[in-house]
């Protein structure tokens, strides 16, 4: 692999030169197909530019062998699920949501895109308490932390 032209590619789209990190990275796909780093940064990149149905195939192959760093892996699974809930593709979406909450429980980004997929799905009980139950873990909440954890739960509930 050529990790000097990796490098370059994520510069240029860090810079927000997307155009030319894309073609970079397409031609790196071309000559490193198994690589799933140079996999995961040409899926990203196609999510930058607003190309989610590009991204797809990239995702895929980036998360389907070994060799990402954790932080990728997380990064590619949160990317993925949020590509194909863009998509309206919402029962895949969860599944990789879920897949990447059984590796990465603590990780309360996936459980905010989780929540929107939820949501996009119709289940919106759901998504709300999720979010709920985040929010009560921040000190936003102030003194108001176990009324906010008990109607995540109990949100129709009524006297």
């Amino acid at each position: 692999m050529a990790n000097g032209e990796l490098a370059h590619a994520v510069r240029l789209r860090e810079k927000g030169d997307h155009e030319a990190a894309r073609e970079l990275l397409l031609e790196l796909s071309k000559r490193h197909p198994d690589d799933p780093e140079v996999a995961y940064q040409t899926a990203w990149v196609h999510d930058a530019l607003g190309l989610e149905a590009e991204a797809v195939p990239f995702y895929q192959r980036a998360l389907a062998g070994e060799g990402l760093a954790a932080g990728d892996r997380r990064g590619a699974l949160t990317g993925f699920g949020s590509t194909l809930r863009v998509l309206g593709r919402y029962g895949e979406a969860l599944e990789v949501f879920d897949l990447a909450l059984t590796e990465f429980p603590d990780d309360p980004a996936l459980r905010v895109f989780r929540a929107m997929a939820l949501y996009n799905s119709g289940q919106a009980r759901e998504a709300v308490g999720t979010l709920l139950k985040l929010l009560a873990g921040t000190e936003q909440v102030g003194g108001y932390r176990r009324a906010v954890e008990y109607y995540a739960d109990h949100l129709d509930e009524t006297v």
